[in-house]
């Protein structure tokens, strides 16, 4: 049997799986390392125990009499960079994109390169510290400059994991054009700051998610996605008619592959921002602190309640309770509030949980306020383009209160649960199918369910 093996590295966990050639998953494996620390004491990802675990991964795979491995891909979590020497060999740790970034470095970059808001509107980047990866960069140059001038390349994560099988520097344009303060969306290059800086010249040249490099003779071998732009590929290329995707797990992101109007400040503010396709269109997104918040909340819920952490699950979309909520008016009206404020803070930790005469009350209007909070965030995206339809991934696609909320948010919308087998990975092995897979791209990768408003 023919075989794709996808590395799916994740923050907590790092994953490899094989697909047929109907993208099926025939065999997977899971790790999870703990972490190291980098030289400031803060924790990192272990890179070299990520590299051993890939390589004898690989060694399993090509043992498998039943298995022939036709090509090889990645996709990882991004904001992080790799700083390699001549030879390849990482210089430093994978510094976390969680680490707090110095206000004076902040202060003073900003203050050289026109401001925040000018330059956040022309790199689509919020200002988000080192989560703007380019922003590591620019920390290591100006922190450490002889351990700087060594470096010959700086490698995104993705990039540095193809590096070690196809000895090849390469730069993916998912991995820059993901809120790294590097692109110039306006002009559709590298932002000048990095040929100022002297930095440009180790940035590696771009090859393109659906190219690939032949090792071994006859294995195609991928430079690497960011797992966020990988996992929409499988509906890019499932659906024509104009969606969005909404990515629901710690974050909810809100992604319109047919939306590339440029961002104003205004959005910026509230986490808006844009990504690059694999095949260089803009994707415009908007972030949400869904998940996390949902994990929070349902906490205090069953301290109060004294019930089982995961109480919730058992509860179901209750039309009469609903309604008995929003005639008691506990729902916040946002069009007399801050927006940018009802987006990045919980409405639902300023309730008072003795007001609910149960936790299935108390639970949907955690939901109400959430979705509440949905709604102003996929707006932003949805604004003035065409989309008809809305898909929901991850864990809210199977929460049935709110997907019956958002399908009553949006009456003009067709609303669906979609379901597929790892998104980001099977989008890493869709990007390269013309290079190892002969046969037609199956249409029906993705399970709908139909939410009516």
């Amino acid at each position: 049997m023919n075989v794709i093996a996808i590395f799916d590295i994740g923050k907590t966990n790092k994953k490899v799986f094989l697909f047929n050639e109907n993208y099926q998953i025939v065999w997977e494996n899971a790790v999870n390392f703990p972490e190291i620390v980098d030289e400031d004491g803060f924790p990192c990802d272990d890179i070299a125990a990520l590299e051993n675990w890939i390589k004898s991964r690989l060694s399993e795979i090509k043992s498998f009499p039943q298995y022939i491995l036709k090509a090889i891909n990645f996709s990882t979590y991004g904001a992080s960079f790799v700083y390699v020497d001549d030879a390849g060999k990482p210089l430093t740790p994978l510094y976390n994109y969680l680490k707090s970034y110095p206000h004076v470095l902040k202060r003073e970059f900003y203050a050289k390169y026109k401001g925040e808001e000018k330059f956040a509107i022309k790199t689509a980047s919020p200002v988000l510290g080192s989560l703007n990866s380019g922003m590591q960069i620019y920390r290591l140059k100006e922190e450490n400059p002889t351990l700087f001038d060594k470096v010959k390349y700086c490698l995104h994560l993705p990039q540095y994991l193809s590096l070690l099988f196809t000895g090849q520097f390469f730069t993916d344009v998912t991995s820059i054009g993901c809120h790294t303060n590097l692109w110039n969306f306006k002009k559709n290059k590298y932002h000048k700051w990095l040929k100022k800086e002297n930095i440009l010249a180790k940035i590696p040249p771009i090859n393109f998610a659906e190219n690939t490099i032949k090792i071994d003779g006859d294995v195609s071998v991928g430079v690497g996605l960011h797992d966020s732009s990988a996992a929409i590929i499988p509906y890019t290329i499932n659906f024509s008619e104009p969606f969005v995707l909404l990515s629901t797990g710690t974050w909810s992101i809100s992604l319109n592959p047919f939306n590339d109007t440029l961002l104003t400040y205004e959005e910026l503010k509230k986490d808006c921002l844009c990504y690059l396709q694999y095949k260089e269109k803009p994707v415009k997104a908007a972030r949400l602190f869904a998940g996390n918040e949902h994990e929070t909340q349902t906490k205090r819920l069953a301290r109060h309640y004294k019930l089982p952490l995961d109480a919730y699950k058992k509860i179901v979309y209750n039309k009469r309770i609903v309604s008995k909520l929003r005639e008691k008016n506990l729902k916040w009206h946002s069009s007399k509030l801050d927006k940018c404020k009802i987006l990045k803070e919980s409405i639902f930790d300023q309730r008072n949980l003795d007001d609910f005469e149960s936790y299935e009350t108390a639970y949907h209007q955690l939901m109400l306020d959430i979705v509440d909070q949905q709604i102003l965030s996929t707006e932003l995206v949805i604004y003035n383009s065409p989309v008809k339809k809305i898909f929901v991934d991850g864990g809210f696609s199977k929460n049935s209160i709110f997907m019956n909320l958002l399908a009553q948010a949006f009456p003009e919308m067709e609303v669906y649960a979609a379901s597929m087998a790892q998104a980001s990975a099977l989008g890493a092995a869709l990007a390269i199918h013309k290079n190892w897979n002969p046969k037609p791209i199956p249409n029906d990768l993705i399970d709908l369910k139909f939410y009516r408003n």
